[in-house]
């Protein structure tokens, strides 16, 4: 029997890696995690998720916005006080975080490597690192690997990125700038979060995306409703359009060229499309792993091992949905598979959240997934503004919607947009795991007043539309 350094390596230490880590360290197995960044958390802590959510909580709150129905407009705090709070929140919070993906990891027994990584052979790599300005080398073994390196910004030549008028997302989780315009390039995830936290601070927005649509993977009655709070709120949306050209003025301000010809000026451009893998300098040709344009690794979907059986890959590596919370089960249930334990969640249960203002959440079938499938479904909707805890907040523009099996009766799906969605689909969630319908939630009794009253009424609103329930022998 060969002898390994450790069970099971980890590349990366982001949501997927940890989460694999500390799986593998539970089931008895020895763990290291490989990162080359100084602080552990990888991309999901220092430039991704939890950045641009502490800089939306901290612009809800200095900008006052979810007491907006209750008053007129005031006079803010000075922008740089605004700038300045904003950024002391993002460093107490990241650095928060760190200490406890610290903690985690020392109780579970997972060594940390600082360096980078490359494949030597199917079961060693080489590690680089850098401490102090002294560079050293080592290698270890393992028996199985899992790579979730994550992602970093697509950078095509074209886009003139000098760091302060044309950036990307990293430069925003770094430090939140405060233009006087912007013009937010990628109608994706990332995009629409950022957009809508400028236009929060009352700052112009023109989104410019190549698609028709946006958010194609949500259902689309819950876009219908974000677009128009959106449009409310002065968000300019240029859809079906590509870049041709950008220009600098002398002030470094982005002049950009539509393919249609339309100009558009603003004192910043934020480019947001897409996401490429962290993957060329892993060494992935030594052990025959490849990898397609946008970096991007092929896996079995069930059990996320790809052409080499021993490795193993998850996170934003693999692509959709590439969510903190998707990836960090998908990173558990490779260290499952990879020990011999049964993988039981499937994709359906995954929710999607995306922290946008307002927020969207979504889990199951939408609507159109639905009838694709030949199902017959009934549609449950209530908005906010039909619940008291909707008028308390002063939140009347956010919506439920509900996709209910038209003869079984049971929930198929819950799509939202507006205040505490990523929280509220958890119960639909539940219910959706637990096989559970329009039945539950409409005989069930809701806190009053909640915005998750909000269930019931969707229930509700499609009871009197459905068959009548079968009577129980």
């Amino acid at each position: 029997m060969v002898k390994f350094d450790y069970d099971f390596v980890v590349i990366g230490g982001g949501p997927a890696g940890r989460r694999a880590a500390i799986q593998a360290s539970k089931l008895g197995k020895s763990v290291a995690v490989v990162d080359d960044q100084k602080l552990i958390g990888g991309v999901s802590v220092h430039t991704g998720t939890l950045p641009s959510k502490t800089i939306r909580e901290s612009v809800l709150s200095v900008t006052g916005w979810r007491d907006q129905h209750f008053k007129s407009r005031q006079h803010r705090n000075g922008i740089k006080m605004m700038q300045d709070s904003i950024n002391s929140r993002l460093l107490t919070t990241l650095g928060d975080e760190v200490e406890v993906i610290d903690s985690q990891l020392a109780r579970n027994n997972v060594t940390i490597l600082q360096g980078k990584a490359r494949f030597s052979d199917a079961h060693k790599l080489a590690i680089q690192q850098n401490i102090k300005g002294k560079k050293t080398s080592f290698s270890v073994t393992a028996e199985k690997f899992l790579i979730s390196v994550g992602t970093k910004p697509f950078r095509p030549k074209s886009i003139p990125f000098n760091s302060t008028t044309v950036i990307d997302s990293d430069s925003v989780a770094a430090s939140l700038p405060m233009p006087k315009s912007i013009t937010v390039v990628g109608g994706g995830v990332i995009g629409l979060e950022y957009a809508t936290i400028f236009s929060t601070l009352e700052i112009p927005v023109t989104v410019v995306e190549a698609r028709e649509q946006i958010l194609e993977f949500i259902d689309r009655d819950i876009v219908a409703n974000f677009v128009h709070q959106l449009s409310e709120r002065g968000i300019s949306l240029r859809l079906g359009r590509t870049i041709d050209r950008i220009s600098l003025d002398d002030h470094d301000h982005p002049n950009i060229i539509l393919d249609d010809g339309r100009q558009l000026r603003s004192e910043m451009l934020l480019f947001t499309a897409g996401r490429v893998g962290a993957v060329d300098k892993l060494g992935l040709e030594k052990v025959g792993i490849e990898y397609d344009d946008r970096g991007r690794l092929a896996v079995d979907k069930e059990t996320l091992q790809t052409s080499q059986p021993h490795i193993y890959a998850a996170g934003d590596i693999i692509g959709f949905p590439a969510l903190a919370s998707t990836s960090m089960e998908q990173g558990r249930q490779a260290a499952c598979h990879a020990f011999g334990l049964p993988i039981t969640n499937s994709d359906n249960s995954f929710p999607l959240g995306i922290y946008s203002i307002p927020e969207i959440a979504s889990i199951g079938l939408s609507e159109e997934d639905a009838r694709q499938k030949g199902l017959q479904v009934e549609i449950g909707i209530a908005r906010f503004q039909e619940t008291s805890r909707g008028h308390i907040l002063g939140n009347c523009k956010g919506m439920l919607k509900c996709i209910f099996d038209l003869h079984e009766r049971t929930l198929l799906g819950v799509h939202i947009v507006g205040e505490g969605a990523t929280e509220l689909i958890h119960i639909g969630q539940a219910v959706i795991n637990l096989n559970g319908g329009i039945d539950y939630l409409s005989d069930n009794v809701f806190n009053f007043p909640t915005l998750a009253e909000a269930y019931k009424v969707a229930a509700l609103d499609a009871y009197n539309r459905m068959p009548k329930p079968r009577l129980r022998a």
